[in-house]
Formats: C-alpha cells, sequence, structure tokens
C-alpha cells in the first residue's frame, strides 16, 4: 500500500471515528467532561464534530472515487461544511463572571 493510500485510509477512519463520535452525542445528550469544557452545550459539541467527520469523509471519497471537476467541487463542499462547523459550533467557553 503506498504512503497516498495509507493516509487516505487514516483520513476516512478519523473522519468515521469523528462522525459517530459527533451522533453519539446527539443521541444521548451527554459528552465527555474534557470535551464539554470547551463548548458551551452538548449540540454545539456534537455539530462540531459530526460536520468535520463528514468533512473529511467528504474529502477522502471525493480523492478516491471521483475525478476532474467533481472532486473539486466535493473538495470544496468539504471546506464549506468545515467553514460552517468552525462558525457557527466552533468551541469556546463562557467568560467568566466579573462579579466574582
Amino acid at each position: 500500500m503506498s504512503l497516498g493510500t495509507t493516509m487516505l485510509v487514516m483520513g476516512g477512519v478519523i473522519g468515521l471515528v469523528l462522525a459517530g463520535f459527533g451522533v453519539g452525542m446527539l443521541v444521548t445528550g451527554k459528552a465527555p467532561a474534557t470535551t464539554l469544557r470547551n463548548f458551551t452545550e452538548v449540540r454545539a459539541a456534537a455539530l462540531y464534530h459530526l460536520l468535520f467527520g463528514v468533512a473529511l469523509l467528504l474529502l477522502v471519497m471525493g480523492q478516491t472515487l471521483l475525478t476532474g471537476s467533481a472532486r473539486l467541487m466535493v473538495s470544496a463542499l468539504a471546506v464549506g461544511v468545515v467553514v460552517i462547523a468552525v462558525l457557527r459550533f466552533r468551541p469556546r467557553r463562557e467568560r467568566p463572571d466579573d462579579d466574582k
């Protein structure tokens, strides 16, 4: 197996894990404490991970299954999904109260 193929397989596996982690949080409504430290709510954490996993899967599938302009369009779609994840669901901590 070439290095490029190995990297695509690893990217696909990581995308599946991230998407599965996001779906698991959405279904159960719970997230690990380490994840919740960086997000304001479980839904934001779940959608952030889910969208990044889907984007990674789109990139991998586009690179392996498609050619030409279709590959470019799927890659642009994946970048768009990442932009949505970063702008809408990015990790952010609550500001500490100033009166404490």
